[in-house]
């Protein structure tokens, strides 16, 4: 299961019935459009940055906020010089969150500009480079009469040395380099720039969340101010009813309190993440370790889960019984699995394992390293409820079918049995000083600790960044990933558990990730030359495969 993090404390859901009433009531024939196009929390963050050099506004999720500023971009873009007209830059965390923003410029262009814009065009934009070279990058601009325009560029923050106009910086918690992109934005008031910074947090120990106290306790000045602006505040103003009116339904109260409350519960028990995104309440952590973006992408297909959950009368069958039906569990679902992974492979295996007894899953996650040493993770074994005996038999099973491999299991608590004797049976990894390497066995039993975190966690994290891991595409192994945070500047999985995506009885601690990080810890300590010959396991007679079939398990087999 791994060592949890400390608790972040806890409190339960908002209760509809306590919010005041300018939050859960309508007005009879209630019009979202009768303010403009706009929502007033919308309207107050354009009008704020008038007279401002530094605009921020600390948001709640999908409040809005890009939308209204793509808007007053494109008619500051579209007029002229002495109509205050300007260029205007924007720096997303991500290439895609670019593209929507230059989207909704496009579109307004055509109502604001009427045809004296250009259509949205990719060009070449110079880079600036750390060692004063440069190279050429892609960025998607709208290019307006007035001369100026509105430009996408990619989260450097050497984007914005010597740039004129107005800056945005999207999203700026979550940027790679949140400090350094901050500081280079603030440069720009040299020459009589404006930036507007926009963004959910990430934890109080993030950047932005320092800048923004920093901003309020008047460090930058009379010039510079924060705005607030929460889910809550957006649903006062008319967000509801604006999502039924693009739907083509009908608002009511009770519709609404429905909508809130699935908001608020989709959660579940992560009750500091609910405050942080909704309520603009920055949490202990400083925010999920692994971007959306770099979860997205390592996860390309559909590939095979291989979930076994059992009952609680499971465990108390005779051993014999429960050792025929993983037998042959092993045989019709494992194997074949197996086989076809290990078809045409003849490179190694790294395998990791944390493992969990109660509540939590048990996860085995092999990976091919290929010859430009990426994890290609074929599939997946998720275990709920298992005895330890079904997993011994089970992950030797897998163990005892694959080709050179190293293991890395977690040894912590319950773990410790189940290690001890896999080391036994395939032999251990031994520490050598001299040599400065392991050496021994295939096998290495993990005693999980922040330290090792700190160590080992972030390498795992690497592999997202640099596109070196591909995953079977899977909302709940995609879960346990965003669970993975930076407690006190360690990426780890914060005591908060979160309900399983596929069986809502059942409970997740980011166990996929935590094998994914052993497993990475395997590859990276591999013992080498240590073989297995391939062999297949005898199915049990069919007979005693249908009477161990009956009820007591589940087997799902993963296309999730």
């Amino acid at each position: 299961m791994g060592i949890p993090a400390p608790l972040a404390d806890t409190e339960r859901l908002v209760d509809w019935d306590e919010l005041p009433k300018h939050i859960r009531e309508m007005p009879a024939d209630f019009n979202p459009l009768a303010v403009g196009v706009l929502m007033a929390h919308q309207s107050q963050w354009i009008t704020m940055q008038q007279d401002l050099d530094i605009a921020v506004c600390e948001k709640g999720r999908r409040t809005g906020i890009t939308f209204a500023q793509a808007l007053t971009d494109t008619i500051t873009a579209a007029s002229a010089k002495d109509a205050n007209g300007d260029n205007v830059w924007y720096m997303a965390d991500t290439r895609e969150k670019g593209l929507e923003f230059i989207g909704y410029v496009g579109k307004f262009a055509q109502i604001v500009a009427r045809g004296q814009a250009t259509m949205i065009e990719q060009h070449i934009f110079v880079d600036q480079l750390e060692d004063g070279t440069s190279r050429n990058i892609q960025a998607f601009r709208v290019r307006f009469a007035s001369g100026f325009r509105v430009t996408a560029l990619s989260s450097r923050p050497e984007n914005i040395h010597g740039l004129q106009g107005l800056v945005n910086i999207d999203e700026a918690a979550l940027h790679k380099n949140v400090t350094h992109v901050l500081e280079s934005a603030t440069a720009l008031l040299i020459w009589g720039g404006r930036i507007r910074i926009w963004s959910s947090h990430r934890g109080k120990k993030n950047p932005f969340n320092q800048f923004v106290q920093d901003v309020r306790a008047g460090r930058y000045g009379k010039r510079a101010k924060v705005i607030k602006i929460s889910f809550d505040d957006a649903v006062a103003n008319g967000l509801f009813e604006r999502v039924c009116f693009m739907r083509g339904t009908k608002p009511t109260e009770a519709s609404k309190r429905e909508w809130y409350e699935a908001i608020r519960s989709a959660y579940g028990p992560r009750k500091a993440a609910m405050r942080e995104e909704l309520d603009v309440i920055p949490r202990d952590g400083d925010g999920s370790a692994i971007p959306s973006v770099w979860l997205d992408q390592s996860m390309p297909e559909v590939r095979p889960v291989l979930r076994i959950v059992f009952n609680d009368d499971f465990p108390k069958r005779p051993e014999s019984e429960r050792e025929t039906w993983c037998a042959t569990w092993i045989a019709t679902t494992l194997l074949p699995v197996l086989e076809e992974a290990a078809e045409g492979f003849d490179g190694r295996w790294a395998v990791g394992m944390d493992f969990a007894r109660h509540r939590h899953f048990s996860v085995i996650k092999p990976a091919r390293i290929t010859q430009d040493l990426r994890r290609d993770v074929a599939f997946l074994i998720e275990l709920a409820n298992a005895p330890t005996r079904q997993q011994e038999q089970i992950l030797w099973a897998l163990l005892e079918n694959l080709k050179n491999w190293t293991f890395a299991g977690d040894a912590s608590g319950p773990g410790q049995t189940l290690m001890e004797y896999t080391g036994d049976k395939f032999g251990r990894a031994v520490w050598d000083e001299e040599l400065g390497c392991y050496t021994g066995g295939p096998v290495h039993e993990v005693t999980l600790s922040r330290a090792w975190y700190g160590l080992w966690m972030g390498k795992y994290i690497s592999l997202f960044e640099d596109g070196f891991i591909t995953l079977p595409r899977d909302a709940s192994l995609e879960d346990d990933h965003r669970a993975v945070e930076f407690i006190d500047g360690i990426p780890m999985v914060p005591k908060i558990e979160r309900k399983d995506l596929k069986d809502a009885e059942l409970i997740r601690h980011g166990d996929g990730a935590v094998a994914g990080a052993l497993m990475n810890f395997a590859a990276l300590n591999h013992v080498g030359g240590y073989v297995y010959e391939y062999h297949r396991v005898q199915p049990a007679a069919q007979h005693d495969r249908e009477i161990q079939l009956g009820a007591g398990w589940r087997s799902q087999k993963g296309i999730w």
